[in-house]
């Protein structure tokens, strides 16, 4: 079915739509921190470059849960199955954001730790990572 918007209508509607988080990951990691009474964290801090999904704030350790496709991670390497073009500068473009963001905290004296989603049930891996 074709589009009835023209690309400046869907550009501004899509701009819109703002992200909650990646729902799912973020959830089994709060479950996570729980069981293991790891504590001081806050969830998307407006005050903290980049919005981490999780600080420490005491540590300055920023912690991001990225999805595998929107963050192109190279081990699961998933590909679109429609509109490449639009998905790899999509991911592209998140990916030299993500760069950014992490100099920019470490420039201001953050930790950062970057948990991909399909890392979410390897729980020794994710508190080796914390610890």
């Amino acid at each position: 079915m074709a589009d009835t918007h023209t690309k400046k209508q869907r550009s501004e509607n899509m701009a819109k739509i703002r992200s909650t988080g990646n729902k799912s990951t973020e959830l089994a990691l709060i479950s996570l921190l729980r069981r293991n009474k790891i504590t001081g964290w806050r969830r998307h801090s407006k005050k903290v470059a980049g919005r981490p999904d999780f600080i420490f704030p005491k540590k300055k350790i920023a912690v991001f849960v990225d999805g595998c496709f929107c963050h192109g991670c190279l081990k699961c390497d998933l590909k679109s199955k429609s509109n490449n073009k639009y998905w790899s500068l999509k991911i592209s473009r998140n990916k030299e954001r993500d760069g950014l963001v992490k100099k920019q905290l470490k420039k201001a004296g953050w930790i950062v730790i970057r948990i991909w989603e399909h890392d979410i049930k390897n729980t020794s891996k994710i508190l080796n990572k914390l610890v």
